[in-house]
């Protein structure tokens, strides 16, 4: 863990301005390379394009929808809100779009042994479906405070034959399901591959997830020109890593009267181990945690921070590489939603609209509950909605006292 920032050329290999870069131990430097060496390799392989392509859209069921929300619009008054619906993927949410991607890396490599971390679930399920349908050994590592909170989502993992492993330590959430992974791929780094779930890790993870996620902005600027007739005035999606907001903006980032907004886990307070903002609230600093250089929630002394959120899959005290530059430069801008405007978001989602969005989903329709009514008739509005909401019935039912 470090606070101090480093000069690095913007054209380095792996880094986003002074952000990113590969901070692991000696044993993972040759597999890191290995992945580099296909991952470039494959980015030219058209029999592999071909193939990954033929997934998304046969197995995964892409192009999601682009739909307009005519009567959250309404509700809200201003700019017309259009959902990008990766709810609607096979397995309810995005991570599909990335676990096809480097499951096909893994035959490549020929590593038949895949492991992978989750928080909220979804990439779990995510992960141990592609591998069912390739034929690969899974193992999922999940906190038990996430295992509690995303019953479903475990049961659905065993069901498709992963094997999950309950993580004890720490705070019992996705950082420690990270850490544990990474142990388990610092033993089997031969035989193994750890499919990283989000736009983390050490050099080329942040790059090459972005990567498999950034068909969602491309189908988005396609259909938005086609319904609309135009660009978008804003684009709204939440971020925890990173992954889906990323895979979004990413098509637009030369477009800069398209405002990026990222919404990260305003939980339910402003002090440390209340939420997990890493850029929006204070707390977050420059810092080294699992292998990559970002804003890391920390404390004074340098040590990581607990974190909260109501949704699973935000409470991470690390924010992608790329968002760290983006945050930076300008050209995205990062906020928070409580968890208490989330339950509400998703709860106005759900009775406008008919879509139960995931609670993660749920933050960035609570930020543009907040600036649609502000805008104007003329602007349009992108939310992505990153993952269907069942796997939060419990907690909603709780925290909605339906």
């Amino acid at each position: 863990m470090t606070s101090r920032t480093t000069k690095v050329q913007k054209n380095t290999p792996g880094r986003f301005g002074a952000y990113g870069g590969r901070y692991v131990p000696e044993t993972l430097v040759a597999a890191l390379e290995e992945l580099e060496r296909e991952y470039a390799q494959a980015r030219r392989d058209r029999r592999f394009q071909k193939e990954l392509d033929r997934l998304l859209r046969d197995y995964a069921g892409r192009p999601t929808p682009l739909s307009f929300a005519q009567r959250l619009t309404a509700k809200l008054g201003g700019a017309r809100v259009y959902l990008k619906r990766e709810d609607l993927l096979h397995t309810g949410a995005h991570k599909i779009n990335n676990c096809l991607g480097q499951a096909l890396l893994a035959v490549r490599m020929g590593k038949r042994r895949i492991i992978a971390e989750t928080g909220a679930g979804q990439h779990g399920v995510a992960t141990a479906t592609v591998c069912a349908l390739l034929g690969l050994e899974c193992v999922v590592y999940m906190g038990t405070e996430d295992m509690r909170r995303q019953e479903l989502n475990v049961f659905r993992m065993r069901l498709l034959g992963a094997e999950v492993q309950p993580v004890e330590a720490g705070s019992r959430t996705l950082k420690d399901a990270i850490n544990e992974a990474m142990r388990d791929w610092v033993t089997n780094v031969r035989t193994t591959h750890y499919l990283l779930g989000s736009v983390l890790g050490a050099h080329p993870y942040p790059t090459m997830v972005r990567d498999f996620q950034s068909v969602i902005g491309k189908e988005a600027r396609a259909q938005i020109q086609k319904a609309a007739g135009r660009l978008p005035s804003m684009i709204i999606a939440c971020v925890g890593g990173g992954s889906n907001a990323i895979g979004i903006f990413h098509a637009f980032l030369g477009d800069k009267k398209v405002r990026l907004v990222g919404v990260e886990a305003g939980g339910r307070g402003s002090e440390l181990g209340e939420h997990a903002a890493r850029v929006a609230i204070p707390g977050g600093a420059p810092g080294v945690l699992q292998g990559t250089f970002s804003y890391v929630l920390q404390d004074a002394a340098g040590q990581i921070a607990p974190t909260h959120s109501v949704s699973a899959g935000l409470d991470y005290p690390a924010i992608g590489p790329e968002h760290a530059a983006l945050k930076d430069s300008g050209r995205a801008e990062y906020v928070s939603a409580s968890d208490a405007e989330a339950l509400a978001a998703c709860k106005l989602l759900s009775e406008t609209e008919g879509i139960i969005p995931a609670l993660e989903s749920a933050h960035a329709v609570a930020e543009c509950a907040q600036r649609a009514p502000k805008m104007r008739k003329s602007d349009v509005v992108i939310v992505n909605v990153s993952g269907r909401g069942d796997k939060d019935i419990g907690i909603l039912r709780q925290g909605l006292l339906l």
